[in-house]
Formats: structure tokens, C-alpha cells, sequence
């Protein structure tokens, strides 16, 4: 059975308190969703002529899979739809489809809206019925769906008989509050898509943590439309996470929702998160980097037998990769696995695998850590085997932070940072200085400064993230451990410094982070 996937990012996601998008931003988002092959897109709300603008470039887009979707609201009380600012633009928008939503619960109708309940089935009336004789098709989202059937279920289900025979062509059943039980929404669920066969869609929020479980419940009662943004990103705690979801329904359940694109779900999820301008959750089921990644002997053991001992699906299936992460917890099986993507002739009796083995050792007992540092652990290997490649020597670098007389009214805005490196390729010395937003973003400016005249690839490379930790001492005397995360805008990869010196740390994991980009490009 093919289920309509209803990606509503742009809209529901951008209202989440970390999140905006730029125009660019979502056209870049749009078609990346339309190549993953879900069914629908809502681009946004229509407020203003600009968002009428918006959404004729949006139609221009020739999308391949995807409908773009208009968003907007019913007319006021007492208010003609035909005088209608907002609903007139909605009109007015080149895409076919749009959705807008109404109150289905009586509390809110009371005392949101302040009109009676008849008055609000009038609005959902008229609104829907000025939009299908402009030739669109209708959504209609029933807002606090479930809150309303609570309470009053006679006049919930009022509510979508009068937008069914206004002409809506998809009911939407919203939990917009968040909080009810798959339970509720499956006994819900069953009742409505009995009444309307084939129209049904679901809509949930996530304050209770169960926006997919409750999702899943509607289309086990029948739901054809599933709705929800990329991340699980949105308003409050979020909305259901199509990218759980997704995988869930089609690989689990056996409906069609993407077909064989969903081989594409992980990177198109990092994409857009990228394009967000959010650091990536590394816990998603099925898309995070560590919904494959085994560290337990007893489990890697396990896994290199049959991958089905401890992983319920493939990661291949949603373009993933599974990870063997090597710590002091790790055997020999483990590492020649690892080794083997580089040096397939070895196995776990190879003496190479001893030697790489007890040089992690070693510098776990210095207080390193590779579970989230996997290019430095790349490092490590080819170093303990004589293979790693110096693309550079540090011949000097200096890291200095002041108060800028220039700055601004803040502590923070009057400090300056700047690093000085001296750097030498092929006995061939280059010198670069950079200001910077802290120590650590002036010595990243200054090392690719420096760096571009001899290697130009790493101009694509941008520090995304920072994280220290203390991990042993006290006070001052403390050893602490920096990871960075960088990107050349296809991988993503993290490197790991340890030292008494916070500043030390970072330049040993920007280094490592430098030399596992530069191996990457065959250099």
C-alpha cells in the first residue's frame, strides 16, 4: 500500500526556536526532499505578497516527485471568506494544493476564537469552498483533533464532515498539544478513516516523546497521510521524525512511502540538518552515526558473524554505514576489521594488528579516546604501521587573546583573538596570522590560510563543531580532551586532542583533522 509522505519542515520545523531558513535555504531543502521521493512539501505559510512570490518560484522548480503545498488558515469570525486578505493570496499561489487548518475542539473555538461553534464550522465551511472554486486542492488540518473527540467527539467529527462536504480532499487529524498515547490516536484513528476511507492523514507533536509511536498507530487504523519534518524538528519538543518514521513503515511494515529511494534518507537528512545550520544528532535511529556503531566485544563479535545478531535492519537500506569503534573494550577481530577497509590482505592473527591495537592502547591509558574520533583513530593505525604521511611541519605557532578597545559593550565582544603559524611543506615555509571568534576558530583560520597556497582542497574544509572535556586531575592540573568536527560539505568527520594545555589539544585535533582530509583527496 502506498502512503503519501507530507514533509512539513519548512513550516512546522522553522518554527522551532533554534531553527530559520533563508529563501535560498528552502529551495535547496525542497529539492532535496523531492529527490528523496516524498509526496508533498509545505513550503510555508502565505502571510504577505512575498510569500505569494515565493511560491511562484517554487512552482517554477519542475519538481520531479514532490507537491508543493501552500499554507494558511480560515477566515475570521464573522469575516467572508471572499474578503479574506490572507485566503485571497492563498488562492492567488501557482501551486495546485493547500492546506489550511480550523479549530476541531470546542474549548478552543471558545476560548481562542471567542465565536460560537456554529460560527467556526461556517468559517471552515466557506474557506475551503472559496479555495476549491479557485481550482485548488484542499488539505484541511483539523486542529487539536484529538483534544476536541476528548471532549466533545460529536462536534469533532462535525467539524470534518463540514470541511469533507466543503470539499477537502485529505482530513487531517492533528495532536497539536502533544500529548496523547498511541492508544487514543489508534482507537481515534480507526473510528474517523472508517468514516472517510482514504482520506485520512495524521499530524503529532512530540511533548510526550511519542510523535512516531502515535503516528504509526493512525496508519495501523487506517491514516493514508503521514505528516511530520525532518528531524523531528518543530514547534515546542518537535513533530514526528519522518526520518524514523519513514524507515518504520516501509521497512518494517511494508508500505510504500519512498520506494528504493530511501537508500538516500541519511545523507539527505544530513543535508538538510547541514542547510539548517544544526549540528546533527548522532542518536537518530536508523540515519545517526550511531545507529550502526557497535563497541562491545561481545556485540562486534557478534556483528562480524551476522549482522543481524545486533542490528534489526541493514544499514545499507537507509544509505548508513555501520561502525566498529575500537577501544581498550575491542579485540583483535575488531581491529583487523577496521584495518581491513585499508588493508584488506590482514586479518586477526596479522602482527600488524597487534602493533595498531596496543598503540590505541596506549593512548587510551594517555587518556585519548577514539568513540567519536574516528579520522584520528584512521591516523593512529597508518602511524603505528609507518604509513602515516606528513603533509606538513610545524616549524612555530602562537596563540594570543586580548581586549579589543573596539569591541563591543560585553566581556565578550571587547576579547580578540589571533594565531600566528609558520608552517613548512617540502622545506618550502609559509607564514599566516587570522583573527578569530576564540583561540581555537583563529588557529583554524590561520592553519588553511596557510595551508591553501600548497594543498588549494582545503578552502572546502570548515571547522562545525567544539567540545572539550576534562578528563582526569583537578582544578588546573587537569588533563582535558578536545574533539573537533569538520566538513568539506559531502563527509563529516571528527578528530580527537588530548593534552594539560587546552591549546595543545585543539592543535593536535585540528591537525589530525587537516591530515584526514587531505588522505581523503589522495594527496
Amino acid at each position: 500500500m502506498k502512503l503519501e509522505i507530507y514533509d512539513t519542515t519548512l513550516r512546522e520545523g522553522e518554527q522551532s526556536a533554534a531553527v530559520s531558513f533563508t529563501r535560498e535555504d528552502k529551495i535547496k531543502i525542497i529539492k532535496a526532499l523531492d529527490s528523496l521521493g516524498v509526496s508533498f512539501i509545505e513550503a510555508g505559510m502565505v502571510t504577505s505578497e512575498e510569500d505569494v512570490s515565493f511560491f511562484d518560484k517554487v512552482a517554477d522548480l519542475s519538481l520531479e516527485c514532490a507537491h508543493p503545498v501552500a499554507f494558511g488558515a480560515t477566515c475570521r469570525p464573522f469575516e467572508r471568506a471572499e474578503d479574506c486578505a490572507a485566503l485571497s493570496m492563498l488562492a492567488r499561489v501557482k501551486t495546485d494544493t493547500v492546506c489550511i487548518f480550523g479549530k476541531s475542539w470546542d474549548y478552543q473555538v471558545d476560548t481562542v476564537l471567542g465565536t460560537t461553534k456554529e460560527e467556526n464550522l461556517r468559517m471552515i465551511r466557506d474557506s475551503i469552498s472559496f479555495l476549491v472554486s479557485r481550482n485548488k486542492t484542499v488539505f484541511f488540518d483539523a486542529e487539536h483533533f484529538f483534544d476536541g473527540y476528548s471532549d466533545d467527539s460529536q462536534y469533532a467529527i462535525k467539524v470534518l464532515e463540514t470541511a469533507k462536504e466543503a470539499g477537502a480532499e485529505r482530513i487531517i487529524l492533528c495532536d497539536t498539544n502533544g500529548g496523547m498515547l498511541p492508544d487514543i490516536i489508534g482507537l481515534a484513528s480507526a473510528r474517523i478513516a472508517k468514516l472517510f476511507p482514504g482520506q485520512v492523514g495524521i499530524h503529532c507533536h512530540n511533548d510526550l516523546g511519542m510523535a512516531e509511536a502515535c503516528t504509526v498507530s493512525a496508519v495501523l487504523s487506517g491514516a493514508v497521510q503521514v505528516q511530520g519534518t525532518v528531524s523531528g524538528i518543530g514547534e515546542r519538543c518537535g513533530n514526528a521524525n519522518i526520518n524514523t518514521l519513514i524507515p518504520i513503515l516501509q521497512l518494517k511494515l511494508g508500505f510504500d512511502c519512498i520506494g528504493d529511494r530511501i537508500a538516500s534518507l541519511t545523507s539527505t537528512a544530513r543535508y538538510i540538518n547541514e542547510t539548517a545550520n544544526r549540528t546533527f544528532d548522532e542518536k537518530e535511529p536508523f540515519v545517526g552515526g550511531y545507529a550502526f556503531t557497535h563497541k562491545a566485544g561481545m556485540h562486534i563479535d557478534g556483528v562480524m558473524k551476522s549482522p543481524r545478531t545486533f542490528e534489526h535492519v541493514s544499514p545499507e537500506a537507509v544509505g548508513n554505514l555501520r561502525n566498529i569503534v575500537i577501544s581498550s573494550l575491542s579485540g583483535r577481530s575488531a581491529m583487523a576489521d577496521k584495518m581491513a577497509k585499508i588493508y584488506p590482505h590482514l586479518d586477526r592473527n596479522s602482527p600488524e594488528v597487534a602493533i595498531a591495537l596496543e598503540s590505541v592502547r596506549k593512548k587510551e591509558t594517555a587518556g585519548y579516546t577514539y568513540e567519536d574520533a574516528e579520522a584520528s583513530l584512521a591516523l593512529v593505525i597508518k602511524e603505528a604501521l609507518g604509513m602515516r604521511k606528513n603533509y606538513f611541519d610545524l616549524l612555530h605557532f602562537k596563540v594570543m587573546t586580548d581586549e579589543d578597545a573596539a569591541g563591543g559593550e560585553s566581556a565578550f565582544d571587547k576579547m580578540r583573538s589571533t594565531a600566528l603559524i609558520k608552517i613548512s611543506v617540502d622545506e618550502k615555509e609559509e607564514l599566516a596570522a587570522a583573527e578569530g571568534n576564540g583561540p581555537v576558530n583563529a588557529m583554524d583560520k590561520a592553519l588553511r590560510q596557510v595551508l591553501s597556497a600548497f594543498y588549494p582542497v582545503i578552502d572546502n574544509m570548515k571547522l562545525t563543531d567544539f567540545k572539550v572535556r576534562v578528563s582526569s586531575g583537578g582544578a588546573t592540573a587537569s588533563v582535558v580532551r578536545v574533539v573537533i568536527e569538520s566538513t568539506d560539505g559531502r563527509s563529516v568527520w571528527r578528530t580527537v586532542g588530548v593534552s594539560p594545555d587546552i591549546i595543545n589539544a585543539s592543535w593536535q585535533a585540528l591537525r589530525d583533522s587537516v591530515e584526514y582530509m587531505l588522505d581523503m583527496n589522495n594527496l
